[in-house]
């Protein structure tokens, strides 16, 4: 019998149908207390159709339908052009091998409930006007939000809807339980209208790497979706002036517990052998840990492995080090015998010398989000770089299955981010106003996130003398993110060092003018499997859009026409590259138009 709360689902994996039961979330504390956290979530399958639609909603075709237009009626046919583009070569080469393909990596099942747009069951509607709040622009709203957030919380789950006006907060708005929903009647209809930042609200600390630039700079949100006792655990550390581990595993990286050794397996594969599964059943949340060795090989894998990555000198990285071992959070599709099946495919090897486990990890939040609203900032001038005070949008952090739909962010000085955030999605999200420091950031080993029919507008006043402009970020060994049919009036594609890796950006416009970031310390700026496709550079410039220069074992397809000017860089490895180039400069529009769509599209 399934739990109350939960459904049974049909996984699709390699063709075969499998049914899932329901989800849990196997913490620390659920395995030492012997409680289930059980969550309402699906897995659906990779042949599941999905809407299009770029910031209406409207659906449109799947995305098999674009390929080749009229004339090309196959994803992997031997038509390779039509009246509306061209099919590279290297797509037909990765529809024969999917999940093992050596530049391209398998994002099909990006996103919330692996890929499905976001939904949710209002459960209990909450009205934060019986709290106290008052959508007139001038009462603080902030405290009875956050009640009626806490009272759905308590209740199960359940939507606080907001009415159409402006709620002035002076207090952050803090999403920490499973199934709440925040929601506005639209992102043209209800605004929260913030009035003070983070540094006043929980306090000012330095990088957890020394020095005294501000964490605000790449962490937290005046809307911070954050499960209950992590969020705690960070604020205190940060009054206290403490470094806060910002990961899935706890401050000191040693709170988790091993459920299981896993026995040797290849990327790609969907299943491994473990030693023992008598704690692990199908709809488990669990993190995969891959420990490095003195060698680094783990790190020269994510790399691409050869002579490159093994004569890179990895020991003075430490910010790089910080970050392994590698913990991806996956839930459990299945268990059967020793055989445990992931609603993913692997995203690396395992290996015996990387001590690979399946462990617990903090408690996760899932199955929140964000919905039809206008989070505005007091306006205030662009803070000096790393020097941000917090006027932030929405962060994501220790969440799993949470999205943010139909949001936009104006006069903050970072937009959206992911920390330690996996397999979420931000849906028909928009940054504008004054200038930003990061529109969207991805850091501190965030995987499998989906940011679709996103917009980065111009500033509309010009950038103070010492600030800086990212774009897109993504660092911190962050892996198989998506960014898909983007805007960007500024910005860049902002590679923040940290060797992230199996990343792809597709069919995007942008105005290339930002600058990537990241020390020395944070070793190199991309990993193996990197993918640029369908992107539109309108001013020309090459930096981080063409990168078959730059990124090992990496996919640059349908890019027109660039040239290097601004920041340029030269390849962290020394030797051949092994990345692909096609349809450079071409008059053709590449097909598919989009990499991600067509990937969910095969079955």
């Amino acid at each position: 019998m399934l739990t109350p709360g939960a459904y049974v689902n049909e996984v699709h994996i390699c063709g075969r149908r499998r049914r899932v039961a329901a989800v849990r979330d196997v913490s620390r504390r659920s395995v030492l207390g012997g409680a289930t956290a059980v969550a309402a979530t699906a897995v659906t399958g990779i042949s599941t159709g999905i809407s299009t639609g770029i910031s209406t909603g409207t659906a449109t075709a799947a995305a098999s339908a674009q390929v080749g237009g009229a004339e090309t009626r196959s994803l992997g046919g031997a038509e390779t052009r039509g009246a509306q583009g061209q099919v590279p070569p290297i797509w037909r080469e990765f529809t024969r091998a999917p999940y093992t393909h050596p530049h391209i990596p398998y994002v099909g099942r990006a996103g919330h409930r692996t890929g499905r747009r976001p939904s949710h069951r209002p459960g209990r509607v909450l009205r934060p006007e019986s709290y106290g709040a008052a959508a007139d622009g001038v009462t603080d709203s902030a405290p009875a939000i956050n009640r009626a957030l806490a009272a759905a919380g308590r209740a199960g789950g359940g939507t606080v809807q907001l009415r159409p006006g402006t709620y002035r907060i002076d207090d952050l708005i803090h999403i920490g339980h499973d199934d709440v929903v925040l929601r506005g009647a639209g992102s043209g209809r209800t605004k929260l209208y913030a009035t003070r930042n983070l540094t006043e609200l929980i306090g000012a600390y330095g990088s957890r790497y020394g020095g005294t630039k501000s964490s605000w700079s790449w962490a937290g949100g005046l809307i911070w979706l954050c499960p209950e006792a992590r969020f705690r655990t960070l604020t205190d550390a940060i009054r206290a002036k403490a470094w806060p581990f910002e990961g899935w595993t706890g401050n000191k990286r040693d709170e988790w517990e091993t459920l299981t050794t896993v026995e040797p397996a290849r990327r790609g594969a969907w299943s491994v052998t473990v030693a023992d599964t008598s704690r692990l059943r199908g709809g488990d949340l669990v993190l995969l840990r891959l420990a490095d060795d003195a060698d680094h090989t783990l790190l020269e894998h994510m790399a691409g492995g050869g002579p490159g990555p093994e004569a890179y000198y990895w020991d003075d990285k430490t910010k790089l080090t910080s970050y392994v071992p590698y913990e991806w959070p996956v839930r459990i599709a299945s268990v059967k015998r020793n055989r445990v099946t992931f609603e993913r495919p692997l995203p690396l090897d395992v290996r015996p010398e990387w001590d690979p486990r399946i462990t617990t990890h903090v408690t996760a939040l899932t199955g929140a989000g964000v919905e039809g609203l206008t989070l505005e900032a007091v306006a205030t001038p662009q803070a000096q770089h790393l020097l941000d005070k917090g006027y932030n949008g929405v962060a994501l952090q220790c969440a799993y299955d949470c999205w943010v739909d139909d949001v936009t962010v104006w006069n903050v000085d970072n937009g959206f981010g992911f920390v330690a955030a996996s397999a979420s999605t931000l849906r028909r999200t928009r940054v504008g106003g004054r200038g930003v420091h990061h529109p969207y950031f991805c850091r501190e080993g965030s995987h499998d996130n989906l940011v679709e029919d996103f917009a980065i507008e111009r500033r509309t006043v010009e950038a103070p003398t010492g600030t800086q402009l990212h774009g897109i970020n993504v660092e911190g060994l962050s892996s198989y993110n998506v960014w898909s049919r983007g805007r960007m009036e500024m910005g860049t594609f902002d590679s923040h060092r940290g060797m992230p890796f199996a990343n792809v950006r597709t069919d995007i416009t942008v105005v290339n003018d930002g600058q990537h970031g990241g020390d020395a310390s944070a070793g190199p700026l991309f990993g193996a499997r990197f993918t640029h496709w369908n992107i539109r550079v309108t001013n020309e410039r090459a930096g981080l859009m063409k990168i078959d220069g730059l990124a090992p074992w990496s996919a640059t397809v349908g890019v027109n026409t660039v040239r290097e000017f601004g920041q340029t860089d030269i390849p962290d490895f020394t030797g051949s590259l092994n990345s692909r180039l096609e349809l450079y400069g071409t008059t053709h529009t590449v097909r598919p138009a989009n990499l991600y769509e067509a990937q969910r599209a095969l079955s």
